[in-house]
């Protein structure tokens, strides 16, 4: 070929530094954002924070209190059955190309030429009221100050490990088995290979002194609350507490006897509640093992469950939504307020002595320098401004769409893509769900993640559809109010769907159902 020049015509979207952080602070959550800002003002000496900070209002809500995660169901699950609500997940859109655009005429870092204070030099957050401090003194206290005084099972261990009078040595393997705990009370790594962690693998001698110890230690630490701590598994856990009923004078004995005889058989049997199995190998009637199993059920497999610290699940939520005035009487729907969060935007300016004090430098080469990080200061104050007006935005259409969930509750939940409110609110589906991502709505009936009010829909007899939501919230009210002799099916409750109007196969059923961390029928099935 004959090589040539050629012109050609294409349009790109350039990303700036802007841009590229515009992005990136709207994807970031709560925490990340904080930690993003407090990363910038030591950084940049043009950013201040305000002397008077946003309030901290008791927003502050435990995870538990929002839908959690679909986590697989296991065999302990189903001795000590529950249910619980799953949150509704949406896919992930495509690359962003929505965000401020990139005209020909807009600043980049290293300045725009002038060192005159911007409009956006001043702070931003100003509306929001002053922090009332807390010092002690007022009678409510911060949310994340109580989970930071909560006790860790680990210091509960520990301090009544004090009241035991035992040798330096002995005191110091206890201590040591207490640390190698894991969060729900376990001994996981055997005693043998704790004490060659410890000697390495050489020294023989050692170890089997140091297994000696371990073991002496070990059942000082069973005999410590909560009960069950320590054990190695969830058989020797239960065998444990059975043990502790057996020495209380209410408990039957021989219920409690037979029920040490089941945690000796493989659990598999008693998750599937075996019980004709069970009542052959304990040798007892089946009455009595009825009753031992139902007495296991109401033991804890997880001792250190409650002693989690719970600072890791405190939210605090990005959007505040609240009922406005009464009802309307033609539809029973209230009015919904959707406004931010004050606790959790920042109220940053521009420093203005350091930018007079720029205004008056002469030029050079460390006065260009100063320059760029002026902008910088600037670009990064409108770029949060940005970012909690885009969360205003999406929230309010959301509460919009979803009126009749705030009013109802989940079964009135209605089908949402991201593209519906992308569509709405000329954005990209990408910016949709960055926003959704990691924050939060606190509404009269809840703390959920925006992305929760997502969900696809199910075909209906009528044409229309059934948001996702809905259908599980159904499945719920349906396994709650059936016979505990006979429970549902999967194929029964996907009848039952069919005959509310909605289609729904039974495979989806089973996959709700499992979502919503519930067990299949033969596992709920009345002892």
């Amino acid at each position: 070929m004959k090589p040539g020049l050629s012109l050609r015509v294409s349009q790109h979207l350039a990303l700036t530094p802007q841009l590229q952080q515009s992005i990136r602070l709207l994807q970031l959550s709560t925490l990340e954002l904080s930690q993003e800002v407090e990363q910038m003002l030591d950084e940049n000496p043009f950013l201040e924070r305000t002397a008077d900070e946003a309030p901290r209002e008791e927003f502050g809500l435990d995870a538990e209190n929002a839908p959690a995660q679909a986590d697989d169901y296991s065999a302990d699950d189903a001795i000590f059955s529950g249910a619980s609500s799953a949150s509704a997940t949406s896919a992930e859109g495509p690359g962003d190309a929505e965000a401020p655009s990139a005209g020909a005429d807009e600043p980049d870092w290293s300045g725009d030429g002038t060192v005159e204070m911007a409009p956006n030099d001043a702070e931003w957050g100003g509306d929001a009221p002053a922090r009332n401090r807390n010092d002690g003194e007022g009678d409510e206290a911060d949310a994340t100050e109580l989970a930071r005084s909560h006790e860790s099972l680990t210091a509960f261990l520990h301090r009544q490990a004090l009241s035991l009078r035992l040798s330096e040595v002995d005191c110091a393997a206890l201590r040591f088995l207490i640390e190698s705990l894991n969060d729900d009370g376990y001994l996981e790594e055997p005693l043998e290979e704790l004490a060659i962690a410890l000697a390495g693998p050489e020294d023989l001698e050692q170890i089997e002194e140091l297994v000696h110890r371990f073991t002496v230690a070990l059942r000082l630490l069973q005999s410590l609350e909560p009960v069950g701590v320590g054990a190695r598994n969830l058989a020797e856990c239960l065998t444990l507490q059975l043990k502790a009923l057996d020495a209380d004078e209410e408990a039957d004995p021989d219920t409690v006897k037979t029920a040490l005889t089941i945690c000796q058989q493989p659990l598999e049997m008693l998750a599937r509640r075996d019980i004709r199995r069970l009542t052959q190998l304990c040798g007892d009637g089946e009455e009595r093992t009825r009753a031992a199993m139902a007495l296991i059920a109401r033991l804890e497999p997880r001792p250190g469950r409650k002693f989690v610290d719970v600072e890791r699940n405190i939210i605090i939520p990005d959007v505040i939504v609240r009922k406005a005035g009464r009802a309307n009487g033609r539809d029973g729907q209230h009015n919904f307020i959707v406004q931010l969060n004050p606790d959790v935007m920042p109220r940053l300016r521009v420093h203005d002595i350091y930018a007079g004090a720029l205004r008056g430098h002469k030029g050079g080469e460390g006065h260009q320098g100063m320059q760029q990080r002026l902008q910088e200061a600037r670009w990064f104050i409108k770029n949060i401004q940005q970012r909690f007006d885009t969360i205003l935005r999406v929230s309010r259409a959301i509460v919009e769409r979803q009126k009749n969930f705030f009013t109802h509750g989940e079964l009135a939940m209605r089908p949402l893509v991201l593209r519906d409110i992308a569509d709405e609110l000329g954005l990209h589906e990408s910016t949709i769900s960055r926003v959704t991502t990691a924050k939060y709505m606190a509404t009269p009936i809840g703390t959920y993640e925006l992305k929760y009010f997502f969900g696809s829909g199910l075909g209906t007899e009528t044409g229309g559809n059934a948001s996702s939501t809905a259908v599980r919230a159904l499945i719920k009210q349906f396994v709650s109010a059936e016979s505990s002799a006979k429970p549902l099916s999967d194929s029964q409750i996907a009848e039952m769907l069919k005959e509310q109007g909605i289609e729904c196969a039974r495979r989806t059923v089973a996959k709700y159902r499992e979502a919503l961390k519930i067990a299949p029928a033969n596992l709920r099935k009345a002892l």
